[in-house]
């Protein structure tokens, strides 16, 4: 894989906005830490208690993995909503509805098309979490979780965000029962437009924490 330090320079330049890459590389610090907490705590308490392994499921993320998808998640924001239905089209991305309707969630597709063809990154894991970072969806992975739950806890509208203490506190329990947390949230709120994804993941999350 490529070097860290090499690839922050590479998103930097590519992006070419000063904002987007500096929530990009505090989104791949955040994944780290989050896979890093995910690794520790398999180590950890491996031998411990159903419920204190509650926390995260199974320990298989590199820290690497997440910094890459987090690094990345992003990139298909350098192309304005505007343009993103073209652009999907162009490259033979298969696109929704909703996403057609509301052409600012299309960047996750975008973002994954990039990092395969752009970035060369071949590990199919942080192309499905890039891929799925804005809205999650059903059959999760713990990448998957922890790209998704960085990006809103380094969220791109500061660090006020009105759902970020109670994220914080459910992540104290799990990674699903802080990506439910955020979703019931953001429902709550109004969405302009429901992803299937998201609802689907959604329905995914309840069944997990209910089992």
């Amino acid at each position: 894989m490529i070097k860290k330090e090499v690839l922050i320079e590479e998103t930097r330049s590519f992006l070419k906005r000063p904002l987007l890459f500096e929530h990009s590389l505090a989104v791949a610090q955040m994944a780290e830490q989050l896979a890093d907490d995910c690794l520790n705590q398999r180590l950890n308490i491996r031998h411990s208690s159903k419920e204190a392994n509650k926390k995260f499921t199974d320990g298989s993320v590199s820290k690497s993995q997440a910094f890459v998808g987090g690094l990345l998640h992003d990139i298909g924001g350098v192309y304005p909503s505007y343009q993103r239905i073209s652009q999907a089209e162009k490259w033979g991305l298969k696109l929704l509805p909703q996403e057609k309707e509301f052409p600012l969630i299309i960047h996750q597709k975008l973002s994954k098309y990039l990092a395969r063809e752009y970035f060369a990154v071949n590990d199919e894991q942080v192309l499905a979490a890039i891929e799925c970072h804005t809205t999650l969806r059903k059959n999760f992975s713990d990448l998957d979780l922890i790209i998704f739950l960085a990006d809103k806890i380094r969220w791109d509208g500061g660090d006020d965000a009105p759902f970020k203490e109670g994220l914080l506190t459910e992540l104290s329990v799990s990674l699903e029962s802080a990506a439910l947390y955020y979703i019931d949230f953001i429902l709550a709120e109004g969405l302009k437009v429901a992803h299937p994804w998201l609802l689907e993941a959604r329905k995914d999350l309840r069944r997990h924490l209910q089992s």
